[in-house]
């Protein structure tokens, strides 16, 4: 009778500490979507939180988190609404934060309700922590040629502070190129451009816009994110229209020494590297960037897709998150785009956990 009786005790106390195990697990998996929306998603980490940012449209926002995987609850802040009736009014995109030289920056491509118009701009913040302080407008950042200019995005090589992004080489729509330049600081262009990626493969090239009276047609390389692993270099870019099924990653990698403006030492993969997939329904996935997991171990793609066909460039578009290794050639491998609702991981050495 007595053992009876401390079995009778013993269940509850087991059946809360299963209980809290179960609940502890399910705290260290998530799945995709990370939010219920949100276009071309970036982070930056710093002294333990991410600084997570995407495309709002009219204004700039960041997010600051410990762990990517819960964004839906991370702390988040409207950093940037611009004043009505200037070239940077409307139809912000794709913003980047980015802390250099003891300063925080975001660049934005923004326009004035023309899309002809769009350029680049960057704010600027010297607090420690970006979600105080004060963020001002430093103004626009361009070459010499000053051409439609998207996607900016920044990085040293060899001390070297550079930008990329996605431009026109005239004035009139019809190809987005990826450029190259030097920058004298971080919010000032230095020297010309370069030319180092055209839209010429067969799976870039997908942009028939809707138009039934005219239909024009658009290729697109777009959204390019600088990667390393070592010493290797690697561009990813986004390729096709961000309103056509087939938008997809294509990589590039350096393979000269010292000068990145040598357009003839970037040589671009053959086929994409990561794309839709039918049947885990996953469509269009892109407009990447990368972040590494807290304990440094692992990396981790950052991109937005669509969970049905033909859904566009609008608000369907949500940020995903997977992780990624490396090809025996040092190139990333970054496999298939994960079913939503798939319960994966944390990000390793989160302290949350």
């Amino acid at each position: 009778m007595r053992h009876f009786i401390l079995i009778l005790f013993l269940i509850p106390s087991l059946l809360i500490s299963c209980k809290t195990q179960s609940q502890d697990n399910d705290k260290r998996m998530f799945s995709n979507p990370l939010l219920p929306s949100g276009a071309d998603p970036f982070s930056f980490y710093k002294d333990g939180y991410y600084y997570y940012t995407h495309t709002l449209g009219s204004r700039i926002a960041i997010w600051k988190t410990k762990n990517l995987a819960d964004l839906k609850n991370a702390e988040r802040k409207d950093i940037f609404t611009p004043p009505a009736g200037t070239m940077y009014s409307k139809q912000l995109w794709a913003p980047e934060i980015h802390f250099i030289e003891n300063k925080w920056y975001v660049y934005f491509a923004a326009d004035d309700g023309n899309n002809n118009n769009h350029r680049m701009y960057v704010l600027e913040n010297g607090s420690a922590d970006p979600m105080s302080g004060e963020w001002t407008f430093k103004g626009k950042i361009a070459d010499p040629a000053d051409k439609w200019a998207i996607d900016g995005n920044v990085f040293f090589f060899n001390k070297q502070l550079y930008m990329i992004w996605s431009g026109w080489e005239g004035d009139v729509n019809g190809q987005q190129n990826i450029y190259i330049a030097r920058m004298k600081n971080p919010w000032t262009i230095d020297g010309n451009r370069v030319c180092i990626s055209k839209p010429e493969l067969e799976w870039e090239t997908h942009g028939d816009l809707n138009d039934a009276d005219n239909p024009p047609h658009v290729s697109v390389n777009e959204g390019p994110q600088a990667l390393f692993n070592g010493d290797k270099l690697f561009i990813v870019f986004s390729a096709s229209g961000c309103w056509t099924d087939f938008y997809a990653l294509g990589l590039m990698r350096f393979t000269g020494s010292n000068n990145l403006l040598d357009s003839a030492a970037w040589k671009k993969s053959p086929l994409p590297v990561f794309k839709q997939s039918e049947e885990n329904g996953v469509y269009a996935p892109g407009h990447n960037s990368f972040f590494k997991s807290p304990d440094g171990k692992e990396n981790w793609i950052l991109y937005h897709a669509n969970a049905l066909p033909g859904q566009g460039c609008g608000g369907h578009r949500s940020p995903r998150a997977q992780p990624f290794g490396w090809n025996s050639d040092g190139a990333p491998q970054f496999g298939t785009p994960v079913k939503p609702g798939t319960m994966l991981p944390v990000p390793s050495g989160n302290s949350n956990y």
